[in-house]
């Protein structure tokens, strides 16, 4: 069995910067869990399949991304799920939305993946840089200086990214490009 996810990837230029995102909340507030995966926005949570259908996920996958348009996406500023957890918000536009849903269905329907916690909650889509191994006094700490924070990013999401686990870290297993 392996343990996957999928996700959005932003360009290098983004990922560098939210890693050093990343390493000051390592540094400063002990938060080293962000730091497991590239920048991301997940479309799918993590899920388990096992080896010998790898090649029928990458091919369901390959198969929807291509009937997908790319994707703009817009970054603007900081959130947060208290206590634990502070992202980079990503702007909920209608297109996002539309490919998260999509993508949820397709897995569903083609390969039998369903994430319950997922559905039951409406789509946030962030991209973390300080995970739940966040203190709780950390978070308090970290949130206001955190909070009236200026950030924008736009760029355009060319590709689907499978993820996959190799028992410490998240990887990119796969890209899928859009139409």
């Amino acid at each position: 069995m392996s343990r996957f996810f999928i996700s959005l990837l932003p360009p290098q230029n983004i990922q560098d910067y939210a890693n050093e995102i990343k390493q000051y909340f390592a540094d400063k507030y002990a938060s080293r869990g962000a730091q497991k995966s590239p920048p991301h926005i997940t479309l799918q949570p993590p899920f388990e399949m096992v080896d010998r259908d790898i090649s029928i996920l990458e091919t369901s996958l390959e198969e929807f991304a291509h009937k997908q348009p790319s994707v703009p996406i817009t970054l603007s500023g900081f959130a947060a799920f208290p206590p634990r957890v502070i992202y980079i918000n990503v702007v909920k536009t209608p297109s996002l939305l539309k490919l998260q849903s999509d993508l949820m269905t397709d897995v569903e329907s083609n390969l039998r993946i369903v994430d319950q916690v997922a559905k039951a909650r409406p789509f946030t889509p962030h991209l973390t840089v300080a995970f739940r191994d966040l203190r709780k006094q950390n978070f308090h700490a970290a949130w206001p200086e955190f909070k009236e924070r200026q950030l924008h990013f736009e760029f355009t999401a060319e590709n689907l990214t499978l993820l996959l686990h190799d028992g410490k870290r998240w990887n990119v297993k796969s890209e899928f490009p859009f139409q």
